[in-house]
């Protein structure tokens, strides 16, 4: 379907898919998958975040008694009595997000990760294939999670990414919106602009003051009205929520990146530069070993401390090429932590941001690069990848960061269970890639391994 810009109300599919798109969103993710390794969690109201004294992410339990996102945990526990809270086991979420991913290309090839619990599938021409609609396969998707897993999503079915987007949030928990292009007027009606992916709140103030209030309001305005308020993004946005497709589904997972962000909260907080600065080229480091696996270069580095009460300050910098060596950022990210550091300011968090990002084989070199030593350095970061993945991640690492490994006690260090459960063989940072389950049964508390294998459960 192509919209028809000299006639803006004119934006009804003439079929009901011409092209058909699924956002599949898991519901409390966090939360779920502790529920699904311990089954005793289920129906409690439940929060994750414990290490970072906020909420990470609240059960549906524990929201319907108020709590949110981002609240203090001692707020939490006022609003919600009875409240579980748990510290982040980001291993485990990373399993299961695997796992989900593995399920939805099952389905179909053209999967995209769009986040650790979010994904966009496209479905057109799979009907018959399955001699099932498309309603069908999105259920077959749901059951066929909600089985496996243990865990539930929400999916949105329309005719492209951002009006799949906008369905997925409609009926959460566990639901399906399907909304064929006949519909598209009928269910944009009534729908605020906030829940555009895109539109923020400047956005958003300024389209009120054109008279503009729901989503069918932006897409009834002809598309040059459009154009010379908003640009770009504001004219992608239109024609897709009218059903013309501008985002393609992209079947290459998470290997082109815009950026690779790593950001941890650390307790106690503090004001010692050599602990805040450990911290930062931990994620540093984390960071570039996501990089590296991907096979990609950053050229851009840009760092973040936030403060005690939440504010916090950043700076960022460039190299002269893109590189995919820890190394060749580490002096850089030193000096830029040296610039905005403040004595006697008390730290809680640090964060690292990788911007400018191409694949390793697009690198380019200078005339006067040294290549050999640039060489050197490549094959190094994977040498030093390839023995951590073999003994556990970071058992090689920046000596500077080694304060981070020998934190003093306090009460919200706590590790999350998987960490302490550990089987013979095991270590902190060298565990088998699958979740225990934990049951308790006759006061007797049993392990059971989550055998994933050949699609199911065993």
């Amino acid at each position: 379907m192509s919209a028809n810009t000299n006639n803006p109300d004119d934006f009804i599919a003439l079929s009901a898919y011409p092209q058909a798109i699924i956002h599949v969103d898991c519901d409390a993710f966090f939360t779920s998958c502790e529920a699904s390794r311990d089954p005793s969690l289920k129906g409690r109201p439940v929060v994750t975040g414990k290490e970072r004294g906020i909420v990470s992410c609240p059960s549906y339990e524990a929201k319907a008694q108020g709590v949110k996102r981002g609240m203090r945990l001692g707020e939490a526990k006022k609003l919600c009595a009875g409240l579980a809270i748990l510290s982040s086991d980001y291993e485990l979420y990373s399993i299961y997000s695997a796992r989900i991913f593995t399920i939805l290309r099952r389905f179909t090839p053209q999967v995209e990760e769009y986040s650790i619990d979010e994904a966009f599938c496209d479905l057109a021409g799979l009907r018959r294939f399955y001699r099932s609609s498309y309603s069908d396969i999105a259920l077959k998707i749901k059951e066929s999670v909600r089985k496996e897993l243990d865990i539930t999503v929400s999916i949105g079915l329309s005719l492209t990414k951002m009006l799949a987007k906008i369905c997925s949030k409609e009926n959460k928990p566990d639901g399906l919106t399907a909304v064929p292009g006949y519909r598209l007027r009928e269910f944009l009606k009534d729908k605020p602009l906030e829940r555009v992916c895109g539109f923020g709140p400047n956005t958003t103030a300024l389209l009120n003051k054109c008279g503009i209030r729901t989503i069918l309001d932006y897409v009834s305005k002809p598309l040059s009205f459009v154009d010379k308020l908003l640009g770009k993004i504001g004219r992608e946005l239109w024609h897709e929520l009218r059903g013309d497709s501008v985002y393609k589904v992209s079947g290459e997972g998470n290997s082109k990146q815009l950026s690779i962000s790593k950001t941890k909260t650390f307790v106690p907080v503090s004001e010692d530069p050599e602990v805040v600065k450990g911290e930062l080229l931990r994620n540093m480091e984390s960071a570039f070993i996501k990089l590296r696996r991907h096979r990609l270069s950053a050229r851009s580095l840009a760092i973040i401390l936030r403060r005690e009460d939440f504010n916090h300050t950043g700076l960022e910098a460039d190299l002269t090429r893109h590189s995919s060596s820890t190394l060749e950022f580490t002096g850089i990210c030193a000096e830029l932590f040296r610039r905005i550091f403040e004595k006697g300011t008390r730290y809680r968090a640090t964060g690292v941001i990788l911007s400018d990002i191409i694949y390793e084989k697009d690198e380019e070199r200078g005339l006067f690069d040294n290549r050999a030593e640039i060489e050197k350095t490549r094959v190094l970061g994977h040498l030093i990848d390839e023995i951590n993945a073999s003994y556990g991640k970071h058992t090689i690492h920046i000596a500077s960061t080694g304060r981070v490994l020998n934190k003093e006690e306090h009460p919200r260090n706590d590790l999350a269970w998987r960490k302490t459960a550990l089987l013979r063989g095991e270590t902190f940072r060298r565990r088998i890639g699958i979740p225990l389950l934990k049951l308790k049964y006759k006061k007797v508390r049993l392990l059971l391994l989550l055998m994933l294998i050949n699609g199911g459960i065993l």
